[in-house]
C-alpha cells in the first residue's frame, strides 16, 4: 500500500517539475528536446531523483549543469506546488535508455540473420 502513495508522489513530482522547468526557468542553455522521463522519490521523501532524457548530445552537459543548477529554485517552487510536510532534495540524472535502446537495436540488426531466397 505504501509502495501506490509513493508512486502516486512521483508521478506528482515529475510533472511539477517538467512544468516548473518549462513554465518557470529562463536559462538560456535549457533547449532543443528534452523531456523529464520520470522521478523516484524515497520513501521518507527527502530526495527526489529526477531523470532527463536529452536527445541531442551537443546540448547535454549545458541542459545538465542548468537543471543542476536551478535545483533550489526547483525544490522551493516545488514546495509551494504540492501538499507535502517537505519538499525533497532534487537530485537531476541523465537518463541513458534511449541511448541503450539504440544500442541494442543496432546490435540486433548484426545478429539478425538475412533472408535467403529461394531458387525454384
Amino acid at each position: 500500500m505504501g509502495y501506490q502513495r509513493i508512486d502516486r508522489i512521483s508521478e506528482q513530482v515529475r510533472r511539477e517539475v517538467d512544468q516548473i522547468i518549462r513554465e518557470d526557468l529562463s536559462d538560456p542553455r535549457i533547449q532543443g528536446t528534452y523531456s523529464i522521463t520520470r522521478a523516484e522519490v524515497t520513501r521518507d521523501l527527502r530526495y527526489a531523483k529526477i531523470y532527463v532524457s536529452i536527445l541531442e548530445e551537443s546540448n547535454r552537459a549545458p541542459v545538465m549543469a542548468a537543471l543542476k543548477s536551478a535545483a533550489g529554485f526547483i525544490r522551493h517552487e516545488l514546495g509551494h506546488r504540492m501538499i507535502i510536510r517537505y519538499a525533497p532534495e532534487i537530485i537531476f540524472e541523465q537518463d541513458q535508455n534511449i541511448e541503450y535502446g539504440i544500442h541494442i537495436a543496432s546490435i540486433l540488426k548484426q545478429v539478425q540473420p538475412e533472408e535467403t531466397k529461394d531458387d525454384e
